[in-house]
């Protein structure tokens, strides 16, 4: 493992947070994107895995973590346009690969197609492949949450996240510990899912002609993922029902052997 170092750059929505590991070498950076709401400390571990043979780059989307708020509501390719300005804020002019998760698989195929000629490979946790019922359901769970005198919005949003999280290698104290950095959106931590469920339903990837990875954990869109198939150019599923949300956490090695096999294919 290498060290994560954490800075800022200047992106179009104002300052990006990011977590830094490792230099560039022979191979592409890799730059990571999360889901919504969290922040790219779920990406923290795992790269300073990755950062051992390349540089690897996980970044705070705009209005979440620690990086500064759209003033007005954005969309995935605002998102992706902002990814972009990381990466040429930190003057990387060669090939870059992708990774993103549920919200960040969406920013990951848009900057795909935004930069065809510097974006090589793509990997994607989950694939939020909805049809318009599911889209309108997704938007009434994941609607704008009202803050109640009680505190019971932070319940409702404790209960969920341990639904999800709790198992499959994380126990109280992890779940506990990654809780708080879905709470940095602050009020508007639902622009990020309104983004997702505007986006068009077929996440563009019939455009990626990039080779891509699709993990597909036992979490909330294990059953929308294997759609993809049908819809990519150059991409394979890889199953993985024993994994579910917090696995970049609690099978790190394996997350980084399972990407780094990818990555380092040259075919």
């Amino acid at each position: 493992m290498v060290a994560v170092r954490r800075s800022y750059v200047d992106g179009p929505f104002g300052q990006m947070h990011i977590r830094v590991a490792g230099q560039q070498s022979e191979h592409p950076p890799l730059f990571c994107f999360h889901m919504s709401p969290m922040s790219g400390r779920i990406f923290a571990k795992f790269i300073a895995e990755m950062g051992e043979d390349r540089l690897a780059v996980a970044v705070d989307t705009p209005g979440f973590g620690m990086s500064d708020t759209p003033e007005e509501l954005p969309e995935i390719a605002d998102y992706a346009r902002a990814m972009a300005a990381v990466i040429d804020a930190l003057g990387i002019d060669g090939p870059v690969d992708l990774m993103g998760y549920h919200t960040g698989s969406l920013i990951s195929c848009d900057l795909a197609r935004m930069r065809p000629q510097q974006i090589r490979r793509v990997v994607l946790v989950s694939a939020p492949l909805l049809n318009d019922q599911e889209r309108e359901e997704m938007r009434t769970l994941y609607a704008r949450i009202v803050p109640s005198l009680d505190g019971e919005h932070l319940m409702k949003r404790w209960r969920g996240y341990l639904h999800h999280n709790l198992g499959r290698g994380l126990d109280l104290d992890a779940v506990a510990d990654m809780f708080p950095d879905g709470l940095l959106g602050r009020n508007r931590a639902w622009y990020g899912h309104r983004a997702a469920f505007n986006h068009q339903p077929d996440m563009g990837l019939p455009e990626v002609r990039q080779p891509i990875m699709v993990i597909n954990p036992n979490d909330d869109l294990v059953q929308y993922t294997p759609r993809a198939a049908a819809l990519m150019v150059n991409g394979h599923i890889v199953d993985k029902p024993e994994w579910g949300h917090g696995f970049l956490d609690a099978s790190t090695g394996e997350a980084v052997a399972l990407v780094r096999g990818f990555l380092n294919t040259t075919a």
